[in-house]
């Protein structure tokens, strides 16, 4: 029997002196008491996540700043298993009264309460602190990111810059975030890390307008781990291929509706895996029974040429991190390979509820959610073709060379508009087109991908689900479907 701590009628007595400007060791005793009273209350299992943000955005409109919007908060979430049943609670009282209280809260949603004053409550073992921010140098990437004085410049000169390179401008925009968090988790089973993360963009948004032509296009550049990142972003350049990709489609005939052959640019081309397929690999669909591939594990759900991975460990991409928000360390995952269903994406819950094996990616927008399988860097793979190979063997077509916004159904029907296209005749990229949406389900798309070059790019992105809104990347070579509706006029 593993020895105790102490008895629940001394608990009125206790007194902590956690760190108040970071998570640390100091944490490690307040936080194992509260795990062991929820495990002498009944609880099979529980999980401390702890948070803290700094964020500031900022927003250049023409020649002026127009919007600095920080924000700074602090807060845990306490998430309580009885069974396969779970509950979760937030609070922004981090105190230890503030955690207890949290706690009772949950407990009694499960039909558990705190034990008698005379019970012992059981000691929670906690492992030894893993904290990334230490061992990887990450505490002092907050004081060296730009300061909002500099900030405010770097906007206000890209967006003069933008006006260079522009013509027939309706507006123009360059924005930025900062993100910096700091979290720790400490569970029943032991575990207890600590991670600091920092993730930056920057981008352009233009509209321009000629009489009755219109075009809208935007740019957006995304970074994890570099302060450095804002005063490194080379804006002239990002000017320059905004404002062509604007001038072309202001001018763009739209469109005809019809089944065509497409080829898919590589970077940002990757939001329609992402969103019509890698939903659909997360455990939590199969929870929900809403996706076509629940029993499809080791079987074809795609071309053969296609393969695709899930990981969190690319150099500075949006979806990398060092561990996810329930402790366990990042890896590669491994979705699709030539065109076999080999894992799904897994967070404890869906581990438990599904049986998949845990995959480091139980992640959430902050404090206030649960975590959920949610995706981290999600792209197609590269293949064995040159994107001569690809434009060749298309005689009529389309070239998407830049995905807009689109929408996706619970069970992976989609429509995604393409900012940026081109007719392709007898191999050759032509003129310009817009008004295009690309339309179809998922479980279609995936063996009409036939052909991937050996270009992979990769693109920040965000992605909403049940845990909130997270930082993402997708991504892909250059690609070909062979047949795809497209909606125009």
């Amino acid at each position: 029997m593993s020895p105790t701590l102490l008895i629940s009628k001394e608990l009125p007595q206790l007194t902590y002196q956690s760190s108040r400007d970071r998570f640390d060791n100091s944490w490690q005793e307040p936080l194992s008491t509260l795990l062991g009273l929820g495990r002498a209350a009944g609880a099979d299992f529980l999980e401390i996540f702890l948070e803290r943000v700094n964020y500031i955005s900022s927003l250049a409109e023409e020649d002026a700043i127009t919007s600095i919007s920080p924000r700074l908060s602090t807060g845990a979430g306490i998430r309580i298993f009885k069974g396969k049943a779970d509950c979760y609670v937030s609070t922004n009282d981090v105190s230890f009264i503030g955690l207890k209280t949290a706690l009772e809260k949950g407990l009694s949603i499960l039909g558990l309460s705190l034990p008698s004053p005379n019970a012992y409550i059981p000691e929670i073992n906690l492992e030894l602190l893993r904290d990334y921010a230490a061992t990887k140098d990450k505490e002092l990437w907050l004081p060296n990111c730009s300061s909002i004085e500099e900030t405010g410049k770097v906007l206000l000169d890209a967006n003069h810059k933008l006006a260079q390179k522009a013509s027939h401008i309706q507006s123009r925009r360059a924005m930025y975030f900062r993100d910096w968090q700091e979290i720790l988790v400490a569970a029943s089973d032991g575990t207890f890390a600590r991670d600091i993360r920092l993730t930056q963009s920057v981008g352009y948004s233009l509209f321009c307008a000629d009489g009755t032509h219109r075009a809208s296009m935007s740019k957006r550049f995304g970074d994890t781990s570099d302060p450095y990142f804002l005063r490194q972003w080379d804006y002239e350049t990002a000017a320059e291929s905004v404002a062509e990709s604007a001038g072309k489609m202001l001018y763009a005939d739209f469109v005809e509706s019809g089944n065509y052959p497409i080829v898919m640019a590589n970077e940002f081309g990757g939001v329609i895996f992402h969103e019509a397929c890698g939903h659909l690999l997360e455990t939590t669909q199969i929870e929900h029974k809403t996706t076509p591939f629940m029993e499809k594990k080791g079987e074809k759900i795609a071309h053969e040429n296609l393969t695709a991975w899930d990981e969190g460990r690319s150099d500075k991409a949006f979806g990398t991190v060092d561990m996810d928000d329930e402790g366990m360390p990042t890896q590669r995952t491994l979705l699709i390979e030539n065109g076999i269903l080999k894992n799904f994406l897994a967070d404890r819950t869906g581990s438990l509820r599904t049986g998949h094996p845990r995959t480091g990616s139980g992640r959430r927008q902050s404090y206030a959610y649960a975590a959920a399988s949610r995706m981290r860097n999600t792209y197609i793979a590269p293949g064995n073709y040159s994107i001569d190979d690809i434009f060749s063997s298309v005689d009529k077509g389309i070239y998407c060379k830049q995905m807009g916004g689109g929408s996706v159904g619970a069970t992976g029907e989609f429509n995604f508009s393409v900012s940026e296209a081109y007719l392709i005749e007898n191999g050759q990229v032509t003129k310009p087109l817009k008004g295009a949406t690309l339309i179809g389900t998922a479980k279609d798309i995936m063996n009409e991908i036939s052909m991937c070059s050996q270009d992979l790019g990769l693109a920040p992105g965000f992605c909403g689900s049940v845990s909130g809104s997270i930082y993402v990347t997708v991504g892909q070579p250059h690609l070909k479907v062979d047949k795809i509706t497209v909606g125009g006029r």
